[in-house]
């Protein structure tokens, strides 16, 4: 068994009163589960991807004539007094739409009976096949419940067996998730709960608030046993093993759902072994489809003595591992090219008032993703792409009725159904950079991929749309460049109105951002409409609008000011990173390509953890690692990494928005919930420390930490359609690379690390910098020398 992938636990989900955040998940992109642990009594949480409740759309109210009043207040310097314009200005019109949550399917129980006191227990994930186990020894009878999401037959795979004397013998049953797992009284519970087992047949519904049903179809397969039909559930006696297939229904008529469900499992294998090798080959082409080995020790070890050893100080290399395999499989097991984006619970949602379950595109959503391209999975960022194309009406609908502009305003927060402002918060209606920074991704897909048919028909229609909304939106002020008013830079205060934790007034003028994203955008737009020969007649346009952009400005301390307008100084105690954008998530600002500018975004990071370590969350400490990787400093973003592991992940190493004990790292809450973005922006920063790229250039290894001495890598894909693949040994004095085009041949320059002194048998003289090396289909090998 590969250990490197390998979760293991040795003891159940143990958080009182909310056991499912420390299940461990299982999940196919659709359907997730989430598996308790327990012996007696295990529960399996089950979700749907489009399974939500609780949510009100309404008719979005025209207050694009307020805007006037609110430019004009924020001009005489009374910031205060127009944030609350346009918010009011929805509310007195009735406006109080509500965000829908995702709705937990409910559990599927299993109880079985103890002879004797449990030994030798262990629960485990394999992540490269997506199984859950959990094992137990009960007298001299060992026993072992296993399951996964199949990825190709679109069902939970649940088999129990055993080795000794002792038979199995348990009572299966299906019920709504535990109603203790909300945070708010007032809590409706789904109703019209039904279970009927008939034969080796569960048949369970119930009725969500909308009036439609959910619920699952469960076939029972025994091998040696007797089974059992009752109220209670279908019980099974004096087995040998027991097979269980769940199929679920997120909405629609119950009697229907149950014979289209009863239809498919007849369809399906009774045998275990042949329904997991159908979604190995599946699961694993994602999985594998890039590798990252430190040659660490310690990987047999639990996730409970690698967390405690990253208590002391140092994390372990092997735990280094399993976070970079973690946040892969987390991002496989709750996105499909076909479904919805993986959101900040993923496919594990075990609140009925989740906090912050939603697509949230000030960050969140973005760290979810960052991995998939560099990772080699390009196909999961499709889900992202549809869900964004189905909203994109109720996006022209924000822009129209907020701003009075053409194009689309995508709110920082949204779920699947509706794209309409849902959250009437200030810093979230004085955001308008959310459409601008989904286009990112959209046009990183094409220069990773190189898929031009994807860039006409998909990228620049859309970058198109984020751009008109500029158009209309910014204004020309008396310098003769461009106001973006009013503003936001992500959910930060200025320091001159900052009174400390726990208060916000985030409307400004021209937050750096702002600009940033929107001059990535244009810049883009207009590179790709040349390549595809498309909206030539806007290129003018864009291109007098980079002219009037103003240029980033520095702070008397040498860092990039957060805000470039006069009246809002910089704060540094807060989470977000937004106005390093230029440099990550952006490529606009490199060493090489303004080696001053750049520093000055170096200092403004260092004085963000520097200053503001109370005020981090755990996807800030990735975000920040991320950065670190993105400006050459491997050590630093590995700090973040091994400060992250000390504060914000659970024994089943998910991650939380906080921490949660009084450690003194972090903002304080009344909760800790779950964010699995923390978990996605580990696995980003690795590759960011292996490999950054821009068309034309690739960097090797830019932020290897000092102490990764020996280790391998890749394929990682690179703007520019190149795979890299590396193996590196200090030790030896040694990195292999190979280098191979997913899309005909092409030049690029390659860019060393500074151990880089030589090459080992090869027709190229060795610079630090290479020029115009051509890569082909066929892989191109070279052979570095390191100084030791």
């Amino acid at each position: 068994m590969n250990t490197k992938h390998l979760i293991t636990m040795n003891y159940p989900a143990s958080w009182w009163r909310s056991l499912w955040r420390e299940a461990l998940p299982s999940g196919n992109g659709r359907i997730g589960a989430a598996v308790y642990g327990g012996v007696h009594e295990e529960t399996i949480l089950l979700n749907h991807e489009d399974l939500w409740w609780g949510g009100e759309t309404l008719q979005l109210p025209d207050v694009s004539d307020r805007l006037p009043e609110v430019r004009s207040l924020l001009n005489e310097g009374q910031a205060p007094e127009a944030e609350k314009l346009l918010p009011d200005a929805l509310k007195e019109q009735g406006y109080r739409p509500k965000l829908d949550s995702p709705l937990p399917l409910g559990d599927f129980k299993i109880f079985m009976p103890l002879r004797q006191a449990f030994r030798s227990y262990k629960r485990t994930l394999q992540m490269e096949t997506g199984e859950v186990s959990v094992g137990w020894t009960d007298g001299d009878t060992r026993y072992e419940r296993r399951l996964f999401v199949s990825r190709t037959e679109d069902a939970v795979v649940v088999e129990i067996r055993k080795w000794g004397p002792q038979s199995i013998d348990a009572r299966l049953r299906m019920q709504l998730h535990d109603k203790r797992d909300f945070r708010k009284p007032g809590i409706v519970f789904p109703d019209s709960e039904e279970m009927t087992c008939t034969g080796d047949m569960i048949y369970y519904a119930a009725q969500n608030t909308d009036g439609s049903d959910f619920g699952v179809v469960a076939r029972v397969i025994s091998q040696g046993g007797q089974t059992g039909a009752g109220q209670d559930g279908l019980t099974v006696k004096a087995a040998d093993s027991i097979l269980i297939i769940i199929k679920l229904f997120a909405h629609g008529d119950r009697s229907n759902e149950w014979r289209r469900l009863d239809e498919e499992l007849k369809g399906l294998s009774s045998c275990y072994e042949t329904l997991l090798s159908n979604h190995v080959i599946e699961h694993g082409r994602l999985f594998r489809g890039m590798e990252f080995d430190l040659a660490a020790d310690g990987r047999e070890l639990s996730n409970e003595e690698l967390l405690l050893q990253a208590y002391q100080g140092e994390t372990p290399d092997a735990l280094m591992e399993k976070m970079w395999a973690y946040g892969r499989y987390l991002l496989i097991s709750s996105s499909r090219a076909d479904g919805q984006p993986c959101h900040l619970y993923g496919l594990w949602c075990g609140d009925y008032d989740a906090v912050w379950a939603f697509h949230m595109v000030n960050e969140n959503l973005q760290m979810i993703y960052w991995q998939a391209l560099s990772g080699n999975m390009t196909e999961l960022l499709l889900a992202v792409f549809n869900y964004m194309e189905r909203l994109m009406e109720d996006f022209r609908v924000n822009a129209r009725q907020l701003y009075g502009c053409r194009g689309i305003f995508i709110p920082a927060p949204s779920v699947p159904g509706s794209g309409l402002l849902k959250h009437t918060s200030a810093h979230i209606v004085h955001w308008t950079g959310g459409a601008g920074w989904v286009s990112q991704h959209y046009y990183d897909y094409y220069l990773h991929t190189g898929d031009l048919d994807f860039l006409r028909d998909r990228a620049l229609p859309f970058m198109r749309e984020a751009a008109m909304f500029y158009e209309d939106f910014l204004t020309l002020g008396e310098d003769g460049y461009w106001m973006s008013s009013p503003s936001n830079s992500p959910e930060n205060t200025p320091g001159n109105y900052w009174k400390g934790p726990g208060m916000s007034m985030g409307t400004t003028m021209n937050a750096t951002m702002d600009f940033a994203i929107a001059k990535e955008l244009l810049t883009h737009l207009i590179e790709g409409a040349q390549i595809a020969g498309m909206y030539t007649q806007d290129i003018p346009t864009w291109r007098n609008m980079l002219d009037h952009i103003p240029p980033y400005q520095i702070s008397e301390d040498g860092a990039v000011r957060e805000w470039m307008h006069p009246f809002y100084e910089d704060n540094d105690h807060h989470r977000h990173e937004s106005h390093v954008y230029p440099v990550f998530p952006g490529t606009e600002v490199t060493r090489e390509s303004d080696p001053a500018l750049f520093q000055a975004f170096v200092k403004s990071i260092e004085k963000r953890l520097g200053l503001g370590l109370k005020e981090q969350s755990g996807w800030s400490l990735a975000h920040m690692a991320n950065n670190y990787a993105r400006m050459g400093q491997g050590d630093s973003a590995l700090e973040c990494l091994e400060t992250l592991s000390r504060s914000c992940v659970m024994n089943n190493l998910i991650t939380l928005h906080n921490d949660w004990r009084g450690m003194g790292i972090g903002v304080d809450m009344d909760w800790a919930p779950v964010q699995i973005d923390a978990n996605m922006g580990w696995t980003s920063a690795i590759q960011e420390m292996l490999l950054f790229s821009i068309p034309g250039e690739l960097h090797i290894l830019p932020a290897l930490p000092t102490r990764w001495k020996k280790g391998k890598a890749g394929p990682l894909l690179s703007r520019g359609s190149v795979e890299c693949t590396l193996e590196w040994d200090v030790s030896e004095g040694r990195l292999d690379i190979m280098l191979r085009s997913t899309r005909g041949s092409k030049q690029t320059d390659l860019i060393f690390p500074d151990a880089a002194v030589g090459f080992k048998d090869s027709y190229l003289n060795f610079n630090s910098k290479l020029r115009h090396i051509t890569i082909s289909e066929n892989p191109l090998h070279l052979y570095v020398i390191l100084r030791s």
